[in-house]
């Protein structure tokens, strides 16, 4: 198979880069799933999208509606010419990134320096998340319920906090330890300062950073309690390879899928087939909570969505989700040369080649996948061809080599059709994930093409 640069000439290269250009400069300003929800709304509505809790029933073709939950989640709708009972079109991903979290209690000084203490979230490597610049990004709430966003580690002036390791010269008996254990998940502690505050007798150091903190955001230490501060990679992300052909960067599992979802669903005019975008979080531990796939929120929306058409009834709302068919946008594993074992190579997905469906993922024979039906696979490749995207088809590693999910197998049990289907990365869950820009535009394109042509 070609590339898709291959597919182009000089004016769909200079697509590829201006939407890459797009996409690497959203990807620096969302690293968490606030972010994400914020600049996602931002988008929706300078593109006519309205919050669903100011429209008013019945909405008409084209009408175009946004919903957001806690911050974390936002769902989008264009509505079609044909009734909402007879299906939608679905584009889902998720917001949320592998990182390391602030603990409740996170403050403490030991030996002359100060540090946070934090629990990784997600699956990680521990030891890549060591002597790199980090950022803190979150919100903390007052006991009164004012809010403080956070950002330290971003702006070019600002200073940068990490994670420090031990040096190789004293490193002989970490380095025969598993590569699991190489660096434990409590030694993953954020060094945060070395100031004494004069006069101080007890924790000096620490009580500095807090004044510190009190004097510009106005927090005592126990509203960390009720605080969500995310470590992640400090800076942009960066034009990756010498021929600026790979966007390197923090969070593109899954932020990559879901910007292109946003961005297809944006372009969306006058649908037949209502569509949506739903974006969630907690999909890296499980898609649990109320923000996490698992939550009923989403179905929520489109009885409340049903509702404002005059669809009332139960049955409308199993109607309307047996009739919708989806495509769970989220990443797959890239080939990577240096470590072909782990791949079957005939069925892997490579970078540059389009956007990828996995019929099923999951592990051990299967296991959590959601293994799509070959009739509605069928009808995907048909809506590829009509909208002249290019895509592959690829499993997530070889049988027996490891495996992961999706949150396929959760919309499917409303009894919709569900397929998979991502941008390949390399380096997938380290702080620095690797995706072609050729694949990002690709995958835009798909994900319009399934909204546009799926009947």
């Amino acid at each position: 198979m070609k590339t898709v640069w291959e597919k182009y000439d000089e004016k769909g290269w200079n697509l590829i880069q201006t939407f890459g250009e797009e996409y690497r400069q959203f990807l620096s300003l969302t690293k968490t799933e606030r972010e994400f929800t914020k600049e996602s709304v931002k988008l929706a509505e300078a593109n006519g999208f309205r919050n669903i809790n100011f429209a008013h029933g019945p909405l008409k073709a084209g009408d175009r509606i946004y919903a957001v939950n806690r911050n974390k989640n936002v769902c989008l709708f264009v509505i079609g010419s044909r009734p909402l009972t007879e299906g939608m079109n679905i584009l889902g991903a998720h917001i949320d990134s592998p990182r390391l979290d602030l603990k409740q209690h996170p403050l403490y000084e030991k030996d002359g320096l100060a540090l946070l203490d934090t629990h990784y979230y997600g699956g990680i490597k521990k030891y890549q998340w060591t002597t790199r610049p980090m950022a803190l990004h979150g919100v903390v709430v007052r006991k009164d319920g004012s809010k403080v966003n956070v950002v330290i580690g971003e702006d070019p002036s600002d200073p940068v906090v990490g994670i420090s390791e031990l040096l190789i010269h004293l490193a002989s008996k970490q380095m025969e330890k598993k590569g699991s254990n190489v660096v434990e998940g409590e030694a993953l502690d954020v060094l945060a300062g070395s100031i004494p505050l004069k006069d101080e007798k007890k924790d000096p150091v620490k009580a500095y950073l807090m004044k510190l903190l009190h004097e510009k955001y106005d927090i005592e230490e126990e509203d960390f309690v009720s605080a969500e501060i995310e470590v992640v990679p400090a800076g942009e992300a960066r034009d990756y390879g010498l021929d600026r052909s790979m966007i390197m960067g923090y969070g593109q599992d899954d932020r990559v899928c879901a910007y292109t979802s946003l961005r297809a669903i944006l372009d969306v005019k006058k649908p037949e087939r209502t569509s949506c975008c739903i974006l969630v979080d907690k999909e890296e531990i499980g898609s649990v909570g109320a923000t996490g796939m698992h939550s009923r929120w989403f179905e929520m929306m489109v009885e409340k969505l049903l509702a404002m058409q005059g669809y009332t009834t139960l049955v409308d709302a199993n109607e309307t989700f047996t009739n919708s068919k989806m495509l769970s946008s989220d990443v797959s594993a890239g080939f990577d040369p240096l470590y072909p074992d782990v791949n079957d190579a005939k069925n892997s997905a490579y970078l540059g080649k389009g956007i990828v469906f996995n019929k099923y993922t999951g592990a051990r024979g299967k296991s959590g996948s959601n293994d799509a039906n070959p009739e509605f696979i069928s009808e995907v490749r048909r809506a590829m061809e009509e909208g002249d995207a290019q895509y592959q088809t690829a499993e997530l590693g070889a049988v027996d080599a490891g495996g992961g999910g999706t949150i396929a197998y959760i919309l499917a049990q409303l009894n919709m059709d569900v397929l998979d289907a991502g941008i390949a990365v390399l380096s997938m869950h380290s702080p620095a994930e690797i995706t072609s820009k050729a694949d990002v535009y690709e995958g835009y394109r798909a994900y319009l093409a399934f909204l546009n042509h799926i009947h």
